[in-house]
């Protein structure tokens, strides 16, 4: 039988062991359920799909994305003539060679940095933020069919509105196709985080449990402006840099990618040199697209042209490891 001393030494043990445990969930992100996949190399090259096309409007675009079921493209940007911080956008249909296919006008909804596009029977469903606050970005999440020519407000009755964070002042998302989820970027009061959703229950308004949940990391990139991000499997990859106009004429677009169960950066901030001959070049959006051969790529989009004839181009990256 075990002395007094003898349970005290006991306990010393246990109780050290219960505390390292509590502390080292105390730091995990509070859901960490996304299987383990492989993520792109991001030092591999870049491939072009198409460079300086034009959208509807001739500002700059912000972000864009696929519908991986219909194999459409979708691309966003600031209405021409509004201010910057009223929300108002326009999204441009492209097909993969760049060519001009139809618009819809979003008034009152975002900046447009991300957003994605899920394909319904014959429909796509665009996934954006909507009621824009006094700073120009959205206050929820919204769904709508993308019905091209026309002009949707964000009061609509058309609309399907979500909070998928409770407590989150501002709300945009991104799209995994492959995997069907719904990437959910937000602010809370001690800044960015973000919460990943089965794709299907979300579209069911259940955003009950979340596969991850992380604070945005800090990123030490040579830019501190953020310009999109898409998620692949157990990955997110994170876009930041300016145009040349701001950068002096020097690259300083930049992707990082960071595992999605941990919060951890796993590479980057790396430089892309992608479309580096275009004349203004500002990295604007990232989107993930699977072919049809099943090739699975990272696209990133860049904004070139001249001042009010602004054009979209897009490269991508296919090496995973």
């Amino acid at each position: 039988m075990l002395s007094m001393e003898g349970y005290r030494g006991l306990i010393r043990p246990i109780s050290l062991l219960v505390l390292l445990v509590a502390l080292f969930s105390a730091i995990q992100p509070v859901e960490a359920a996304v299987p383990t996949s492989k993520r792109f190399d991001l030092s591999e090259p870049s491939y072009d799909l198409f460079r300086s096309k034009s959208l509807h409007d001739v500002t700059v675009q912000q972000g864009f994305a696929f519908d991986n079921t219909n194999r459409r493209l979708f691309v966003a940007q600031r209405r021409d003539g509004s201010s910057e911080t009223s929300g108002d956008l326009c999204i441009t249909q492209l097909d993969f060679d760049g060519n001009y296919l139809g618009y819809m006008y979003l008034t009152g909804f975002g900046h447009g940095v991300s957003f994605g596009a899920q394909g319904g029977g014959s429909s796509s469903y665009l996934w954006t933020e909507v009621e824009a606050n006094s700073n120009g970005y959205g206050k929820k999440l919204a769904r709508f069919k993308f019905t091209s020519g026309t002009t949707l407000s964000s009061t609509s009755s058309l609309l399907k509105k979500f909070v998928p964070v409770s407590g989150a002042t501002e709300h945009t998302c991104s799209i995994d196709p492959v995997n069907n989820r719904l990437i959910v970027r937000h602010q809370l009061s001690d800044g960015k985080h973000i919460a990943v959703f089965d794709l299907d229950k979300a579209t069911d308004g259940d955003f009950s449990s979340a596969l991850a949940n992380f604070k945005h990391p800090s990123l030490a990139s040579k830019s501190d402006t953020f310009q999109g991000y898409a998620a692949y499997g157990e990955y997110i990859y994170l876009l930041t840099g300016t145009s040349y106009d701001v950068a002096g004429g020097a690259v300083n677009s930049e992707v990082t990618s960071v595992n999605m169960n941990t919060g951890a950066v796993v590479q980057g901030p790396t430089l892309t040199k992608a479309g580096s001959t275009l004349t203004f070049r500002e990295p604007e959006g990232l989107a993930i697209y699977q072919t049809v051969a099943g090739e699975v790529r990272l696209f990133l989009g860049f904004a070139s042209g001249k001042a009010r004839d602004r054009r979209s181009s897009l490269f991508y990256k296919n090496a995973l490891i």
